[in-house]
């Protein structure tokens, strides 16, 4: 069984993450996956729409530390790496589906969708500091925009987690609803959008996201940052604390 399935219907191509039993933890391999998709979302022009998913009760628990430990240093060979500016450039409509866990790149991918929408298991955290790291996918930039730097810092300098009912008041969620009704609903707006002129939602899109054009820069000066305190002893001690637990 693959880790994350593919589907183009009507416009939509659908991601979604298929790992329950680690959580929809992120390997390489997955990252490849993903990767792939939104290259062919950019290339493909009967694409509309890319719809981000992940199970019922977990949309991501973050990256697999062991899979990432391994994948070697972070370049622009390194798949993480690689999904980040995918994500961040995909020039069509992003909509992110979000129940149960959505943790560290779980939840600062959504900051790169156009649409979020959560059911109301959803739990989000960036949990960066408390691995001795740093944010990543242009965060440090993107939530203090849209939250403010104090409600920023509450959770990026903290680590701490907020529900789908903070992720709305804040800005990061459209709408919240059950989970019995988030893939309707998500599905729903997908095809809302891909049923409009594609010329005009993608230029619309380019322009709102103009004001970001520091975003891969951004993503660039973190990317050092993560690699320094990848390899320092504070988070080093802190990961192997996390597979002793």
């Amino acid at each position: 069984m693959t880790d994350v399935l593919i589907d183009l219907t009507d416009g939509v191509l659908q991601i979604r993450l298929n790992r329950p039993a680690r959580k929809n933890a992120l390997s390489q391999q997955m990252y490849r996956d993903m990767n792939a998709a939104l290259q062919r979302a950019a290339e493909d022009s009967s694409i509309k729409v890319v719809l981000l998913q992940g199970g019922d009760d977990c949309f991501s628990a973050g990256n697999d530390l062991k899979d990432f430990l391994a994948a070697g240093v972070l370049d622009a060979e390194h798949p993480t790496v690689q999904f980040l500016y995918l994500l961040a450039q995909c020039p069509k409509p992003l909509i992110a589906a979000v129940s149960g866990l959505a943790i560290g790149i779980g939840t600062t991918a959504l900051l790169h969708c156009d649409l979020v929408y959560a059911a109301d298991s959803a739990r989000f955290q960036l949990p960066f500091t408390q691995l001795g790291l740093c944010p990543e996918a242009a965060s440090s930039l993107l939530l203090p925009r849209l939250v403010g730097y104090q409600r920023a810092a509450q959770y990026l300098l903290l680590g701490e987690s907020f529900d789908a009912a903070q992720g709305y008041t804040m800005g990061l969620v459209n709408q919240v609803v059950t989970n019995a009704e988030l893939d309707a609903l998500a599905w729903q707006k997908a095809q809302q959008l891909a049923a409009l002129p594609a010329d005009a939602v993608q230029t619309s899109k380019a322009l709102l996201k103009a004001g970001s054009q520091d975003v891969t820069a951004t993503i660039a000066a973190e990317l050092v940052q993560f690699q320094r305190l990848l390899d320092g002893d504070d988070c080093q001690q802190r990961i192997a604390g996390f597979f002793k637990r």
